[in-house]
């Protein structure tokens, strides 16, 4: 099973790369990439640049990426209640290339942040959107607080009841492939 997985965000702290990191290895006898947002820059989206340049070399390579894979697993950094701006540029890119940017695969959105909210607004976005992206959402999980709630030394969770969670969706994510 190729498990695509990463974090929209090109941040190199970035908590949301280390919840989804820790989350995709947490599939036993999976092939596990995590990709990171930072090797897929694009010049900010327009139609005019598009007329200019064509498509985006890297739309066209996370879409190949997210192509392979059995099933992705995406983690949202919320920036003032949304998308990240590197994020929803490369996402715009893509979607002029192929609308269904997750190719009908199984997904699991995820959000966290410091903060108590855990990237609820943005995550509620995705998933709302999902289906006209070709994402078919199994789970979606929000971990409001993250530094009270995850070890980042010990990579681990401190709440027994969002371990729990996680592995929920994740046996969500995996049902259908066998």
């Amino acid at each position: 099973m190729k498990i695509i997985a990463f974090a929209a965000s090109t941040s190199s702290k970035s908590i949301n790369k280390v919840l989804v990191t820790y989350v995709a290895h947490q599939l036993p006898n999976a092939d596990v990439e995590v990709l990171d947002l930072i090797d897929y820059p694009a010049p900010i989206f327009s139609e005019d640049t598009e007329k200019e340049i064509g498509h985006s070399e890297s739309a066209k390579k996370l879409l190949a990426k997210l192509g392979r894979a059995d099933a992705i697993i995406v983690s949202f950094a919320e920036h003032n209640g949304s998308y990240t701006a590197a994020y929803k540029n490369l996402f715009d890119w893509a979607t002029r290339i192929e609308r269904s940017v997750f190719h009908n695969k199984p997904v699991l959105y995820m959000a966290t942040s410091p903060g108590p909210g855990g990237g609820k607004s943005v995550l509620a976005a995705a998933v709302s959107s999902a289906p006209y992206f070709g994402a078919e959402v199994k789970a979606s999980l929000s971990v409001p607080s993250f530094y009270d709630a995850f070890d980042v030394q010990a990579n681990e969770f401190k709440n027994a009841q969002l371990k729990q969670q996680v592995t929920q969706a994740l046996d969500a994510l995996v049902a259908e492939l066998g």
